[in-house]
Protein backbone atom coordinates (compact mmCIF):
# COMPACT_ATOMS: atom_id res chain seq x y z
CA UNK A 1 0.00 0.00 0.00
CA UNK A 2 1.45 3.39 -0.95
CA UNK A 3 1.88 6.27 1.50
CA UNK A 4 -1.09 8.26 0.09
CA UNK A 5 -3.50 5.36 0.52
CA UNK A 6 -2.19 4.67 4.03
CA UNK A 7 -2.57 8.35 4.94
CA UNK A 8 -6.15 8.40 3.61
CA UNK A 9 -7.04 5.34 5.68
CA UNK A 10 -5.49 6.84 8.80
CA UNK A 11 -7.38 10.13 8.26
CA UNK A 12 -10.65 8.28 7.74
CA UNK A 13 -10.06 6.26 10.91
CA UNK A 14 -9.27 9.44 12.86
CA UNK A 15 -12.48 11.05 11.54
CA UNK A 16 -14.52 8.01 12.56
CA UNK A 17 -12.96 7.95 16.03
CA UNK A 18 -13.73 11.64 16.47
CA UNK A 19 -17.37 11.12 15.43
CA UNK A 20 -17.78 8.14 17.78
CA UNK A 21 -16.31 10.20 20.62
CA UNK A 22 -18.68 13.09 19.82
CA UNK A 23 -21.73 10.82 19.79
CA UNK A 24 -20.61 8.92 22.89
CA UNK A 25 -20.17 12.16 24.80
CA UNK A 26 -23.85 12.93 24.23
CA UNK A 27 -24.89 9.77 26.05
CA UNK A 28 -22.11 9.27 28.60
CA UNK A 29 -22.95 9.36 32.28
CA UNK A 30 -26.36 10.93 32.03
CA UNK A 31 -27.97 11.77 35.31
CA UNK A 32 -30.97 9.60 36.05
CA UNK A 33 -34.04 11.00 34.36
CA UNK A 34 -36.39 11.81 37.19
CA UNK A 35 -39.21 14.26 36.98
CA UNK A 36 -38.65 17.30 39.13
CA UNK A 37 -41.38 17.91 41.66
CA UNK A 38 -42.79 20.69 39.49
CA UNK A 39 -42.71 18.45 36.39
CA UNK A 40 -44.44 15.38 37.72
CA UNK A 41 -47.97 16.76 37.54
CA UNK A 42 -47.50 19.87 35.43
CA UNK A 43 -45.48 18.40 32.56
CA UNK A 44 -46.94 15.18 31.17
CA UNK A 45 -44.15 15.15 28.54
CA UNK A 46 -41.29 15.40 31.04
CA UNK A 47 -39.44 12.46 29.51
CA UNK A 48 -39.74 13.81 25.96
CA UNK A 49 -38.69 17.27 27.09
CA UNK A 50 -35.69 15.88 28.97
CA UNK A 51 -34.71 13.77 25.96
CA UNK A 52 -34.96 16.83 23.72
CA UNK A 53 -32.71 18.74 26.08
CA UNK A 54 -30.11 15.97 26.39
CA UNK A 55 -30.13 14.45 22.90
CA UNK A 56 -32.11 16.40 20.30
CA UNK A 57 -33.14 14.19 17.40
CA UNK A 58 -32.88 10.98 19.42
CA UNK A 59 -35.45 8.24 19.79
CA UNK A 60 -35.23 6.20 22.99
CA UNK A 61 -36.84 3.38 24.81
CA UNK A 62 -36.21 2.84 28.46
CA UNK A 63 -37.61 0.96 31.37
CA UNK A 64 -37.15 0.08 35.02
CA UNK A 65 -39.00 -3.21 35.45
CA UNK A 66 -39.24 -5.72 38.26
CA UNK A 67 -39.29 -9.28 36.93
CA UNK A 68 -39.46 -12.63 38.74
CA UNK A 69 -35.73 -12.95 37.99
CA UNK A 70 -34.91 -9.54 39.42
CA UNK A 71 -34.88 -5.88 38.39
CA UNK A 72 -34.19 -4.80 34.83
CA UNK A 73 -32.87 -1.28 34.21
CA UNK A 74 -32.41 -0.73 30.51
CA UNK A 75 -32.27 2.03 27.93
CA UNK A 76 -31.40 2.28 24.29
CA UNK A 77 -31.41 5.19 21.90
CA UNK A 78 -30.56 6.06 18.34
CA UNK A 79 -30.78 9.21 16.33
CA UNK A 80 -33.79 9.34 14.02
CA UNK A 81 -31.52 10.16 11.09
CA UNK A 82 -29.63 6.89 11.58
CA UNK A 83 -32.84 4.87 11.90
CA UNK A 84 -34.24 6.38 8.71
CA UNK A 85 -31.02 5.63 6.81
CA UNK A 86 -31.10 1.90 7.64
CA UNK A 87 -32.72 -0.92 5.71
CA UNK A 88 -35.80 -1.73 7.78
CA UNK A 89 -36.33 -5.08 6.04
CA UNK A 90 -33.52 -6.44 8.25
CA UNK A 91 -35.94 -6.20 11.19
CA UNK A 92 -38.75 -8.20 9.58
CA UNK A 93 -37.68 -11.57 11.00
CA UNK A 94 -37.55 -10.29 14.57
CA UNK A 95 -40.95 -8.62 14.28
CA UNK A 96 -42.44 -11.58 12.41
CA UNK A 97 -41.51 -13.90 15.28
CA UNK A 98 -43.88 -11.93 17.51
CA UNK A 99 -46.62 -11.87 14.87
CA UNK A 100 -48.54 -14.89 16.16
CA UNK A 101 -50.95 -14.86 19.13
CA UNK A 102 -49.46 -18.05 20.60
CA UNK A 103 -45.91 -16.66 20.47
CA UNK A 104 -46.99 -13.41 22.10
CA UNK A 105 -48.71 -15.38 24.84
CA UNK A 106 -45.63 -17.56 25.31
CA UNK A 107 -43.42 -14.48 25.68
CA UNK A 108 -45.89 -12.93 28.15
CA UNK A 109 -46.12 -16.08 30.24
CA UNK A 110 -42.35 -16.54 30.29
CA UNK A 111 -41.91 -12.93 31.41
CA UNK A 112 -44.43 -13.61 34.18
CA UNK A 113 -42.35 -16.54 35.48
CA UNK A 114 -43.59 -19.60 33.57
CA UNK A 115 -40.37 -21.11 32.21
CA UNK A 116 -40.53 -24.86 31.68
CA UNK A 117 -41.97 -26.69 28.71
CA UNK A 118 -44.18 -28.68 31.08
CA UNK A 119 -45.69 -25.43 32.43
CA UNK A 120 -45.97 -23.90 28.97
CA UNK A 121 -47.82 -26.96 27.63
CA UNK A 122 -50.63 -26.15 30.07
CA UNK A 123 -51.43 -22.91 28.19
CA UNK A 124 -54.70 -22.82 26.27
CA UNK A 125 -53.19 -21.40 23.06
CA UNK A 126 -51.29 -24.59 22.29
CA UNK A 127 -52.87 -27.78 21.00
CA UNK A 128 -49.73 -29.94 21.08
CA UNK A 129 -46.12 -30.14 22.16
CA UNK A 130 -45.19 -29.87 18.47
CA UNK A 131 -46.85 -26.46 18.29
CA UNK A 132 -45.12 -25.38 21.49
CA UNK A 133 -41.67 -26.31 20.20
CA UNK A 134 -42.36 -24.71 16.82
CA UNK A 135 -43.27 -21.40 18.48
CA UNK A 136 -40.40 -21.58 20.95
CA UNK A 137 -37.93 -22.17 18.09
CA UNK A 138 -39.25 -19.09 16.29
CA UNK A 139 -38.83 -16.93 19.39
CA UNK A 140 -35.36 -18.30 20.20
CA UNK A 141 -34.20 -17.91 16.60
CA UNK A 142 -35.26 -14.24 16.60
CA UNK A 143 -33.57 -13.61 19.97
CA UNK A 144 -36.73 -12.97 21.98
CA UNK A 145 -36.07 -16.05 24.13
CA UNK A 146 -33.04 -18.02 25.25
CA UNK A 147 -32.87 -21.54 26.62
CA UNK A 148 -30.04 -21.71 29.17
CA UNK A 149 -30.86 -25.37 29.83
CA UNK A 150 -33.01 -28.03 28.28
CA UNK A 151 -36.73 -27.43 28.69
CA UNK A 152 -36.30 -23.99 30.27
CA UNK A 153 -36.87 -20.65 28.52
CA UNK A 154 -36.45 -17.04 29.52
CA UNK A 155 -36.52 -13.59 27.95
CA UNK A 156 -32.97 -12.20 27.92
CA UNK A 157 -32.61 -9.10 30.08
CA UNK A 158 -31.76 -6.93 27.07
CA UNK A 159 -35.06 -7.94 25.43
CA UNK A 160 -37.44 -7.37 28.37
CA UNK A 161 -37.97 -3.64 27.85
CA UNK A 162 -38.07 -3.83 24.02
CA UNK A 163 -40.72 -6.57 24.26
CA UNK A 164 -42.77 -4.46 26.66
CA UNK A 165 -42.32 -1.39 24.44
CA UNK A 166 -43.50 -3.27 21.33
CA UNK A 167 -46.53 -4.52 23.21
CA UNK A 168 -47.22 -1.03 24.51
CA UNK A 169 -46.96 0.39 20.98
CA UNK A 170 -49.33 -2.26 19.62
CA UNK A 171 -51.90 -1.46 22.32
CA UNK A 172 -51.93 2.29 21.72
Amino acid sequence: MDADAQGAIEQRLADLEAEVARLSARFEEPAPIEPAAEQSSEDPLWFVNELGRRAPGAVMMAGAVETPEGPIRWQYGLYAEKILSEDWSEHARSLEALGHPARLELARQIMRGVHTTAELLQLEHLASSGQLYHHLRQLVSAGWLVSPRRGYYEVPGARVVPLLVLTMIASS
